[in-house]
């Protein structure tokens, strides 16, 4: 595709799936095919995606705090957390899922969707959190820090129900915390991806371009609409990005 067209296409899509990663998650599953259906290999196509993912990542948390949305501290602890596994995970990243692997994925999409489903009497959108954190928080964020470091694909699923039962927190800071780990540990995983030569500038600032005002104009909604809006949109996207994998289509 000439690039007079390649240039509008990632901008409008980075647009979209900023908003879909912001919200929900999964809006990799957009960038990564089309970015290596306009010529990249596997691996360059994931190490160029996240230079959209940064882009999404920065301006959300801008959007968020501009609204009040923060509780930067935790985030800062949980992407703490996350770092090492990610690190580890973008040095192992130099192949995409494969086809098992996608079909064990849409397994536990469903299993999130189902888990959203079931009501939790202790969900509290708070102010200030308690020093101690759950034991569990430590292997899930590590873990998570490796699926996103190698993959990145529907880890703002992952991520959002992780913290949104672990910590019990609102979904509308569970996507303000959600965009803050992944904006701290994309920094290194991208360095690797332009380290090991893996980084199409041109597509990857073409799409960063849409990614940073969809995911303004996302954590707008997020804010504005609340909780339950969220988790619509999520289950919805879950349910989309579960069907793909299985699937196929």
């Amino acid at each position: 595709m000439p690039d007079y067209l390649a240039v509008p296409l990632l901008f409008v899509l980075g647009i979209v799936t900023s908003f879909i990663n912001v919200m929900a998650g999964g809006g990799s599953t957009l960038t990564l095919p089309v970015l290596i259906f306009l010529g990249l290999d596997a691996p360059v196509a994931n190490g160029s995606n996240r230079i959209g993912i940064l882009s999404q990542s920065i301006f959300g948390t801008i959007s968020f705090r501009k609204q009040n949305v923060s509780q930067m501290r935790l985030s800062l602890k949980l992407a703490l957390i996350t770092l090492p596994g990610a690190i580890i995970g973008a040095f192992y990243s130099t192949k995409i899922e494969n086809a098992l692997f996608e079909k064990i994925l849409g397994v536990v999409m469903i299993g999130i969707v189902i888990s959203m489903l079931v009501p939790n009497s202790k969900d509290i959108l708070i102010d200030k959190i308690k020093e101690k954190l759950p034991w569990a928080i430590y292997p899930a964020m590590f873990a998570l820090g490796f699926y996103g470091g190698f993959i990145q694909v529907g880890i703002g699923f992952l991520l959002m129900i992780t913290l949104h039962h672990i910590l019990k927190l609102n979904l509308v800071y569970v996507n303000f915390h959600k965009i803050v780990i992944v904006l701290i540990y994309t920094i290194p995983a991208l360095l690797i991806f332009i380290y090991t030569n893996n980084v199409n500038w041109f597509y990857g600032l073409s799409l960063a371009s849409g990614n940073g005002l969809g995911a303004w104009w996302a954590a707008k909604v997020a804010v504005k609409k609340g909780e339950k809006v969220i988790k619509i949109f999520l289950i919805i996207a879950i349910i989309i990005m579960s069907f793909e994998l299985l699937v196929g289509f």
